[in-house]
C-alpha cells in the first residue's frame, strides 16, 4: 500500500485551556512600563512606610505602632511590665502585620541605652548588651513604656493628631504622635530607602530643648547661633568627635561627615604600659572591636601588643573596659595611632538630615528640623485646646440645664410627674419657659452674663435636648442643696477654663509660649550631662605615626645595595674582639657608607647628577644583618647613569636650627643651601645643584654656623675655609668656586672640620697618614699641600709610612671614606 493511499490523520481533540486567550478579557502590556510602575510603588512604600522617619515625632511606622500598642495595653511607666510576646502580638494584630522578625528587633532596639540616647521602652530581662550579645526570645522578656515615651504619647486621646484606618479597617491608628520634645534630634534615626538614606545622629536633650526655645524666642536666629547651643551630636556611647567642620557642614546643608574616636588612654604600671578603652564608637560592639584588634595583632599589622583583656562589668559601672597590654619595648603613642588607623577604634560617621515632611522625603538643616517640630507642636496644642474647649462647653451646657432645673425644682417635678414617659418629659421640659430672673439666680451673675453674650438678650430661655435629657437623668440625691453647690462650683470652674482656652487660641504667640513651657518642663525633668566630647580636628596621621621610634644602622654598598638593621643586632664587644658580620657583599662590591639614624629620620640622597631624593629611614628595607640588601634603584627613581654621591641623615626638615647643606663638585664648585629648602621633595627627585656638562657632584655635608670646611684634591692639595665665606644660595643654582684646580686636578673629597678630630688621608698605592685638623690652617686665598704629618696609627701591615710616597694620586673614595679620628664619642647620630 502506497503512502498516498493511507487515510489522512485525525486531528487531535482540543483540550480545555486554563489560561486567558489573547483578546478574551486581556490586553497587551509593555513589561518596561509595568516594571517602572511596580518599582515606583515599591519605592514609595519603602520611603514613606518603612525606612524614613517623620520629621515631627522622629519615628518610623514600626516604632510608632509598637508604642501605640503598648499604650493601648496600658503599659505606662508606672504599670507592671508585660511579656514582649504579648506586645508583639498586639502590635501585629492591630497595626503592623509584618511578622515578629521585624517587630521584636525594633522593640529591643528602643530598649537599648547604647543605641538610643533616651530609651523609649523599659526592659526587663536579657535585651542584649553593648558587647554584641543577642537578646533573649520574646517569650522570656518583658517591657513597659519609659517616662520619656509617655511624653511622646501625651494628649493622644485629645484629638491632637489625625487617625487613619489600620490595614484591615477594624482599628484606628495615629499618623504621628503628639511628642512634647524633638525626638528626631534627641534619639536620631538611620535607614536605607530606595535611592536615598538617612543618618541623623542623636543629640543632648538639654541642648536640643534650649535650641528650640531659642528659635521660639528669635525666629530669625542663624544656624551658627544654634551651633553655639548644640555644638554637635551626643552619642549614647560617648566617644570623641574630632573637629567641627563636618558638624558645621551637616547642620548647614543636611550632609556632613564627622570622625568619631573611642575614648582611650595610656596607663603605666611600673614598667608595663597599657592602653585602656572605656568608650567605643557609636554602633560598635565591644566584642567585635576586641576581635578585630586581635586579628590585626595576629596578622602582624600591629606589633607591640601582648594581650587584650575584657574587664567590662555592668555592675561596677564600667560597661566598656578593654585593657591592652603592650610589650616592654613598644611605644604606646605609636600603638594607639595604629589602632585609630587600622581598627574600628576610629570611624567616620555620616550626618544625613533626611526626613519625611508632609509625606515627602526632604533634606533639612538643623534649624528646619527644629522648625518642623515646632510647627507640629503648635498644631498639636491648638487641636488639644480646641478639643478641651469643646468638651468644656458641652459639659458647661449640661450643667446649665441642671442648675436651671434645681432652681425651678417644683415646676420640673410637676412636669415629670405629669408626663406619661421619659420622652414626653423631655419634650415638656424643652417647652418650659425660663425667665431671666430664674436664669440669673441659677447661673450666678458671671454665668448669666456669659450666657447673655453667647445667646443675646433674650426675654426667656428654653432648655435644649441635651439639657433636658441631663435633667431627666438627675437622681434625687443630686437635688440636695450641697449637690447644687458642687454643680455650681464645677460650672464656674468650667467657665474659667473656657476663658483660658479662648485666650490661648486667640493668638499663636500664646500657643508658642505653651510650647516653650513644655520644652522647659521636659528639659528640667529628663536632661542628662553630655557624653560625647567635641575635640579639635584630628591631625592627619603621617606614616611615621604608625612606626615605632628606634635606632637603625643603615648601610649602602658601592654598587648601590641598601638595607637597615636594628642597632641591637650589633652587640657591644671588648677591645680585641672579632666583631660581627655586617652583611654579605659580592666579590666586586664593598660597604661604602654606614651610619646610625632613627627610624623617623629623613635621608637626603644626593646623586652624581645633582639631583636630591628624599626618603625616610623606616622606608629603607629592614633586612637581616647578613643579607646583601636591596638595590637602591628599586627604592628611589634613579636614572641608569646616576650614582649616589652622598646620603645625609636629618632629624627634621622644618626645625633645622640654622643648618645648611654644603655641596661640592668634581670641578671644585661649592654651594651652601639652607636645609629647609629640601623639605618639599617629589617622587622624581628635585634639583640640588646645577652642574656643568662635564662636572659631577662628589660630596655633601651638613654644616652649622661657624664651622669650617676642607676640600682635598686628587693631586694632594687642600683648602680650608669657614662656612660663613659662602653665602646661602637656592637649590636651582650653580654655586661658586671653592678651590682653584691646576691642570687636570679634581676634587675627591670634602669634610666638615672637627677641631677635636683628625684627618686620615689614604693614597691609591696604599699609603696613609693621620693629621690633626689644627695643622691645616685656614687659607682663604690659595691652596696648600695636604699635611704630611704621620702618626704611628697610620701604619700598614708591612710597616709604618715613612714619608710622602712617590708621585701617586691621593684617593679619597667619598665623604664616607674620610675617617674623622676622634678622641671622644661620635656626635653624628641623628
Amino acid at each position: 500500500m502506497a503512502l498516498s493511499d493511507l487515510p489522512p490523520p485525525t486531528p487531535p481533540t482540543p483540550r480545555p485551556v486554563d489560561y486567558v486567550l489573547p483578546g478574551v478579557g486581556a490586553f497587551p502590556l509593555d513589561i518596561s512600563d509595568e516594571l517602572r510602575d511596580s518599582y515606583l510603588t515599591y519605592a514609595m512604600s519603602v520611603i514613606v512606610s518603612r525606612a524614613l522617619p517623620d520629621a515631627r515625632d522622629g519615628l518610623k511606622p514600626s516604632q510608632r505602632r509598637i508604642l501605640v500598642a503598648m499604650n493601648d495595653l496600658g503599659l505606662g511607666p508606672n504599670s507592671a511590665t508585660s511579656k514582649c510576646a504579648g506586645i508583639v502580638g498586639e502590635t501585629m494584630k492591630r497595626y503592623h502585620p509584618h511578622g515578629e522578625q521585624v517587630i521584636y528587633p525594633t522593640l529591643v532596639r528602643m530598649a537599648q541605652d547604647w543605641n538610643l540616647r533616651h530609651r523609649l521602652i523599659h526592659s526587663q530581662g536579657n535585651f542584649g548588651s553593648i558587647a554584641g550579645l543577642p537578646p533573649a526570645a520574646m517569650r522570656y522578656t518583658e517591657a513597659r513604656l519609659t517616662p520619656v515615651a509617655a511624653e511622646m504619647l501625651d494628649d493622644l486621646e485629645s484629638e491632637t493628631v489625625d487617625f487613619i484606618d489600620n490595614y484591615d479597617g477594624k482599628y484606628r491608628e495615629p499618623l504621628v504622635l503628639p511628642c512634647r520634645f524633638p525626638n528626631l534630634l534627641v534619639n536620631g534615626s538611620d535607614g536605607i530607602a530606595v535611592g536615598m538614606a538617612t543618618e541623623i545622629p542623636p543629640h543632648n536633650l538639654r541642648e536640643v530643648c534650649d535650641a528650640s526655645i531659642r528659635v521660639i524666642d528669635e525666629p530669625g536666629v542663624s544656624i551658627f547661633d544654634l551651633m553655639e547651643i548644640i555644638p554637635g551630636p551626643d552619642y549614647p556611647t560617648g566617644g570623641i568627635i574630632c573637629g567641627r567642620g563636618g558638624i558645621r557642614e551637616g547642620y548647614l546643608t543636611g550632609r556632613g561627615r564627622v570622625t568619631l574616636r573611642a575614648r582611650a588612654h595610656v596607663h603605666t604600671e611600673g614598667r608595663l604600659n597599657q592602653i585602656i578603652i572605656t568608650e567605643v564608637p557609636f554602633q560598635q560592639t565591644r566584642n567585635r572591636l576586641a576581635e578585630q584588634i586581635g586579628e590585626l595583632v595576629k596578622s602582624e599589622r600591629i606589633k607591640g601588643i601582648s594581650t587584650i583583656r575584657d574587664e567590662s562589668s555592668q555592675r561596677s559601672g564600667e560597661p566598656v573596659r578593654l585593657v591592652i597590654d603592650l610589650k616592654r619595648d613598644a611605644d604606646p603613642d605609636t600603638i594607639l595611632n595604629q589602632l585609630y588607623k587600622f581598627s574600628p577604634l576610629e570611624k567616620t560617621a555620616s550626618i544625613i538630615l533626611l526626613a519625611l515632611v508632609d509625606g515627602r522625603p526632604r533634606m533639612l538643616t538643623i534649624k528646619e528640623l527644629i522648625e518642623s517640630f515646632l510647627k507640629h507642636r503648635v498644631e498639636v496644642i491648638r487641636r488639644r485646646t480646641q478639643y478641651l474647649l469643646r468638651k468644656a462647653k458641652e459639659r458647661c451646657h449640661v450643667l446649665e440645664g441642671q442648675l436651671i432645673a434645681i432652681s425651678s425644682l417644683d415646676e420640673v417635678i410637676r412636669i415629670c410627674r405629669s408626663s406619661p414617659n421619659r420622652q414626653e418629659a423631655k419634650r415638656n421640659l424643652m417647652n418650659m419657659p425660663v425667665s431671666r430672673a430664674v436664669l440669673e439666680r441659677a447661673l450666678g451673675e458671671d454665668g448669666f452674663a456669659a450666657l447673655t453674650r453667647e445667646l443675646g438678650d433674650l426675654p426667656e430661655y428654653r432648655m435644649t435636648e441635651g439639657q433636658a435629657d441631663a435633667v431627666v437623668r438627675l437622681q434625687l440625691g443630686q437635688l440636695a442643696a450641697l449637690e447644687r453647690d458642687e454643680i455650681l462650683k464645677e460650672f464656674q470652674g468650667l467657665r474659667g477654663e473656657i476663658t483660658v482656652h479662648e485666650i490661648l487660641l486667640s493668638d499663636e504667640r500664646n500657643i508658642l509660649a505653651n510650647v516653650r513651657e513644655d520644652l522647659i518642663e521636659v528639659r528640667d525633668r529628663y536632661s542628662e550631662p553630655r557624653r560625647t566630647e567635641i575635640g579639635s580636628d584630628a591631625a592627619e596621621l603621617e606614616d611615621e605615626d604608625f612606626i615605632e621610634r628606634e635606632t637603625r644602622v643603615v648601610t649602602l654598598s658601592h654598587q648601590g645595595y641598601i638595607k637597615s638593621q636594628s642597632l641591637t643586632d650589633y652587640r657591644t664587644q671588648h677591645r680585641g674582639g672579632r666583631g660581627v658580620s655586617g652583611g654579605m657583599t659580592r666579590d666586586d662590591d664593598f660597604v661604602e657608607r654606614m651610619f646610625v639614624a632613627s627610624t623617623h629620620a629623613y635621608l637626603l640622597c644626593f646623586t652624581s647628577l645633582g639631583q636630591v631624593y628624599w626618603m625616610r629611614v623606616f622606608r629603607v628595607p629592614k633586612l637581616s644583618r647578613t643579607s646583601q640588601g636591596r638595590a637602591l634603584a628599586n627604592v628611589l627613581s634613579l636614572r641608569p647613569e646616576e650614582k649616589i654621591s652622598g646620603i645625609l641623615p636629618v632629624a627634621s626638615l622644618t626645625e633645622t636650627d640654622g643648618q645648611s647643606v654644603i655641596l661640592v663638585t668634581r670641578k671644585g664648585i661649592i654651594k651652601k643651601t639652607p636645609l629647609a629648602d629640601y623639605s618639599r621633595p617629589r617622587n622624581g627627585g628635585i634639583i640640588g645643584i646645577n652642574l656643568d656638562e662635564d662636572d659631577s657632584l662628589i660630596g655633601s655635608a651638613i654644616v652649622r654656623d661657624g664651622e669650617h670646611i676642607m676640600l682635598v684634591t686628587r693631586s694632594g692639595m687642600a683648602i680650608r675655609f669657614s662656612e660663613t665665606d659662602t653665602r646661602d644660595m637656592g637649590r636651582n643654582t650653580r654655586g661658586v668656586k671653592g678651590i682653584t684646580l691646576v691642570g687636570g686636578d679634581e676634587v675627591v673629597g670634602m669634610v666638615v672640620v672637627d677641631p677635636e678630630g683628625a684627618l686620615l688621608t689614604v693614597c691609591a698605592n696604599g699609603y696613609g697618614k693621620r693629621t690633626p685638623f689644627g695643622v691645616a690652617a685656614v687659607d682663604d686665598t690659595e691652596e696648600t699641600p695636604a699635611p704630611e704629618t704621620e702618626t704611628p696609627e697610620a701604619a700598614t701591615a708591612e710597616g709604618d709610612v715613612e714619608e710622602t710616597p712617590e708621585p701617586s694620586s691621593l684617593l679619597l673614595l667619598s665623604v664616607a671614606a674620610i675617617v674623622l679620628w676622634r678622641f671622644r664619642k661620635s656626635r653624628q647620630r641623628v
